[in-house]
């Protein structure tokens, strides 16, 4: 697992999320959704009122060449 603050752009090691029922339910079906997938792809989860988003990967060590250099950094290095 790899969290990153990208406001301050800093790798984080704990992280609460508070959903409602109806973004809960997106994030699952967004997660079920990447699951069918190739490794590396990723799925915004946005607010109800847009203002705040969750972005979730699925992704292995041996397959990053779909992300990003500082996405790489992060899944090596944590950080």
């Amino acid at each position: 697992m790899r969290l990153l603050d990208e406001d301050t752009d800093k790798a984080v090691d704990r992280v609460t999320i508070y959903l409602t029922q109806s973004e809960a339910e997106e994030l699952r079906d967004s997660l079920l959704a990447l699951l069918k997938e190739p490794r590396g792809n990723h799925s915004h989860v946005p607010s109800g009122d847009f203002q705040k988003e969750i972005t979730v990967c699925i992704y292995s060590e041996d397959a990053l060449s779909s992300f990003n250099e500082r996405s790489q950094k992060l899944i090596l290095n944590d950080e």
